[in-house]
This record gives C-alpha cells, structure tokens and sequence, in this order.
C-alpha cells in the first residue's frame, strides 16, 4: 500500500512551493462521496466529517509537509510515524483535506493516538481496510471527479445557452440577471461605482430565515455593495474581481469591462463547481450589452453637446455624431407597457445602430432616438423611407418619422409621436411616418403651409391632435382613444367640436380630404 498512486512530483524531487499551488483541474469531490463508495471499505474514524478532495497523494515520510499542495487526501499505513500529534500537525498546517490510514501489516489498528490527535486538530481521518490497496482509493477519487467534471461541464453548457437566450429578449440586461440568478440561486444585482442598485434579480440570501425565524444575515447586502466598490474602476489597479463571505452568504462582484464603473454582484447560500464560469459568461454578456454603442465616438458626442449647449447651429454640429445625411426620428415604448430605464433603452439603440437614445425623461413616457443618415442630404433625390433604417423590434411598438433634415428634427420628434401612437392603436409594431408625395407634393410647401395655418385657425391644439388622429384611423373612435390615452366619448366630444369650429361636416371625404392635406402640413 506504499506505492504511489496519483502522477505527482516523486518525493525525490525538488519540493513545489505550498504557497502557490496550482488550481486543480476538476472539481473536488466531498468527502462523503468517497466514504459512499461500499467497495472500499473506508470507514470515517476521527475528524470532522465534511471535506473537500482535490488530489490523492500516497508518503510514508515522517514529515510529507514539503511535497503538499493542500487539499490532499493523504494515504499512508504509518511507516515512520513515531510522533502522531506533530504528524497531524504538519498535515493540517499544510492544507491536506483528510487522512487515510491503512491497517496492516505495519499497525494492526489505527494507533489511538492518531484518532485523538486528528479529533483534536479537526483533520477527517478514514480507516483503509487490509483488503483495499491505496491504487483502489485513487482511482475511485480520479473516478468521482471525471464524473464531476462531466457534471459541471453539462451544468455550465446548458447555462450558457440559457444565457444567451436571455440576452436576446426584448429586455437583455434585467432577463440576463434573472436566469443568472436562476442559475446560481441566489441574487444577482447590477451596481453602478458608488453601490447605486440599476437592476436586481433573484431572493436575497439576507432575506432567508433560520428555523428560528431569524434572519441569517442581515447585513450581507451591505457588505456585497462595499465588495462591489472594491472593484468598481474608479482607480487605477483595481481587481477584475472580488469574493468574500458575510455569515453563511457567499459573495462576489465582478467589473463589467466597456461599461462605466458598473459591477456585477451575486450573493449565493452555497458555492458550486462552475459557478465562476457561469459568472464569467454573465459578465461578458452583460458587458456587451451595457457597453455604449461603438457607432458614434463619445468624444464627439461630447463636442456636440458642448456646442450646443453654447448656441451653435445644430448644422454644425451634426458630423461630430457621425452623420451627413438626412436624420430619422423614432419614439418607442415596451409592448407589455412597462418603462424601459436606461439600459434597456440602449439595448434598443444597439439593435437599430444608433447611439442617440433619450431614455431618462421619466413620467413614462417614450423613449426617444436618432437615427443618422449615410447619404449626404444634397445626394438624396427622393426622402428615404423610414422603414429602410427601422425594422420592428421584439417587445417594443415603435413610431418613427421620414428622414429629415438635422434643422428639421423638432418637426421630426412631433411626426414620430403620432407614428407611435397609431402603431399603438392599430397594434402594429411599427409605423412610419411617410413623407408627403403625390398630388399634396405638387403644391408649394410655403402655401400648402399658409393654408393650413387658416383652415385649421378655429381648433386648439388638442382638437387639431385629435381630428388628426382620428382620420389617420379612417374615423374609428376606439382606436383614436387608445392611441390618445383619452376615453371614446372624449374623442367623439373633440370631433364634434371640431366640426362645429370649422363649420364642416366630416363625414364628408371631401371635406376630410381637404383637412388631412391640412394637417399634414403642421
């Protein structure tokens, strides 16, 4: 039972460092799975009864301390040993995991000694029948972790694709974190530099309770936000990643690379095998996804607002974002009604190529975006349609306006609210506001606009929204009031007042006519 039974360095050989061993290559196995393996006969004799094993070493050295990595479970039948208590000692200040006794032919029982001083030091200690040979034992460990490492690999696959098919839903980075804290069972919390809370998923492990109804750690999320800190890249030299533990909660955080000072932190009851990986994998997803779009360069968008902001031309500022062509307006809303905050909205911008998004108005209302050009306006021969640039999005009913001039854009904002509003009320995903064309093309824009401004004098602005939004409906009430916010029977007061004002019967597709080209025109 002297012989070795694992490929590790012969105790011949130059010593490795206990200070830095290498991680091992496959999970390690509890202790109880080895003592589970009937044919061994190993019987837990002293120590305590949870242990991890990483590797199997066989010494019979008086002192094997300089050839442990830690974590070992050490087979020996006591050739040498004189002194049971520095023996376990030195075993325990090394990190070995356990202690595999072999009985006979050198001792006839395991020496009672080594029982009390395993029992004293809190070193597990297994009893080897004659029967089984040390070669037995490795090769059951070697078994055990293959199977492991079948396992976690299996685990970590199918998290990945889990994974990644939350980051195509409509809403990437909150669907991100909730399989994540699936996956790992625990919480999972998207951290800004200074611990602000962006998103959060999964049951805080604070919040669990003891059979005493106590809580068993009640400040476990503070510590995570003090974690998250300590590898928020604020400064220089900051760690990629950070892990602690807060009572029975185990801790992490980890930098999301490409996104300002945000952190990913996970507070978990238990820490498996690939759980890392499963990390890591958020953390890449999460970094792609809260990352600014690469399109338009941030420098320039901070020159552009600077100008602005100091009374420069929107003309002039436009090639700084990355444009020479015409400008597409669109408004957007979730399809499940619920407000889209920051990080879902640039997902949203991500997806249709633009780093313009307005997310942060609150009041729930739209989230707005622009969408540059690639044609210079003097090339264009015809408006480009809108639908060229803008494509229907999952979980998202979208409005936009016709390419227009960066001097036109406030025009642009307005037409892509009523897009947006009819894409709500037909329920479509998407609506473009087309460009005037046909016979209304023919007449001079300055006229066409002058009366309009006196045929449409009577109404108010909210009349003048109204009328317009119910004949882009073709007149139907239900869905004007839907698009509107308003109840039916408001919209049937507007249009009733609109008729009196303009002293017109609107039913008449003539007179209807003649008030869509109108307002069209505003």
């Amino acid at each position: 039972m002297d012989e070795p039974s694992m490929p590790i360095p012969s105790e011949g050989s130059r010593p490795p460092s206990p200070l830095s061993p290498p991680g091992p290559p496959t999970p390690p196995i509890p202790l109880a799975e080895l003592l589970a393996s009937k044919d061994l006969g190993l019987r837990r004799i002293a120590g305590p009864a949870e242990a991890e094993l990483l590797w199997v070493h066989t010494s019979e050295m008086a002192d094997p301390y300089p050839y442990l990595l830690g974590g070992e479970l050490l087979l020996s039948a006591g050739v040498l040993l004189t002194d049971p208590d520095t023996y376990v000692g030195r075993l325990v200040e090394a990190g070995a995991a356990a202690l595999g006794f072999g009985v006979r032919p050198v001792h006839e029982t395991v020496p009672g000694a080594l029982i009390e001083a395993c029992d004293r030091q809190g070193l597990p200690l297994l009893e080897v029948p004659p029967e089984t040979p040390f070669t037995a034992i490795a090769r059951t460990v070697w078994r055990l972790m293959a199977e492991a490492r079948h396992r976690e690999l299996r685990r970590v696959t199918r998290a990945q694709q889990a994974l990644a098919t939350a980051a195509a839903r409509p809403d990437p980075v909150p669907a991100v974190l909730h399989q994540l804290a699936a996956q790992l069972g625990g919480r999972a919390v998207l951290l800004t530099a200074r611990g602000e809370e962006v998103h959060a998923a999964g049951r805080d492990p604070a919040e669990e309770i003891d059979t005493a109804g106590r809580p068993l750690a009640p400040e476990a999320a503070g510590a995570l936000t003090r974690l998250a800190r300590v590898v928020a890249r604020e400064r220089p030299g900051s760690p990629a990643s950070a892990t602690d533990t807060h009572g029975d909660t185990h801790l992490s955080a980890y930098a999301l690379g490409g996104a300002e000072g945000l952190v990913l932190a996970l507070a978990t009851r238990r820490r498996e095998s690939g759980d890392h990986t499963v990390a890591g994998i958020a953390v890449v997803l999460l970094s792609l996804l809260a990352a600014p779009h690469q399109g338009a360069d941030a420098a320039g968008r901070s020159a552009a607002l600077v100008r602005m902001l100091l009374g420069a031309d929107p003309a002039e500022v436009a090639p700084l974002l990355g444009a020479t062509g015409p400008w597409t307006v669109v408004h957007a809303r979730r399809t499940d009604g619920t407000p889209a905050d920051a990080l879902t909205a640039g997902a949203l911008g991500a997806s249709l190529g633009t780093a313009l998004v307005d997310a942060g108005r609150g009041g729930g209302e739209a989230v707005r975006l622009l969408l540059p050009g690639a044609v210079p306006e003097e090339e264009a021969v015809r408006p480009l349609p809108g639908a060229d640039r803008v494509t229907p999005q999952p979980g998202w009913t979208l409005g936009a306006s016709a390419p227009t001039p960066v001097t036109a854009l406030d025009a642009a904002d307005a037409l892509a609210a009523r897009a947006l509003a009819h894409a709500r009320a037909t329920r479509a995903p998407l609506a473009v506001d087309t460009p005037v064309r046909g016979l209304a093309a023919l007449v001079p824009p300055e006229q066409a606009a002058a009366h309009a401004r006196t045929l449409l004098a009577p109404l108010t602005a909210p009349l003048a929204d109204t009328l317009r939004c119910w004949l882009a409906l073709h007149g139907n009430w239900d869905r004007t009031a839907v698009a509107l916010g308003v109840h039916r029977n408001t919209v049937r007061q507007r249009i009733g007042r609109c008729g009196e004002l303009l002293d017109a019967d609107l039913d008449d597709m003539d007179v209807r006519a003649e008030l869509w080209f109108a307002l069209r025109q505003g």
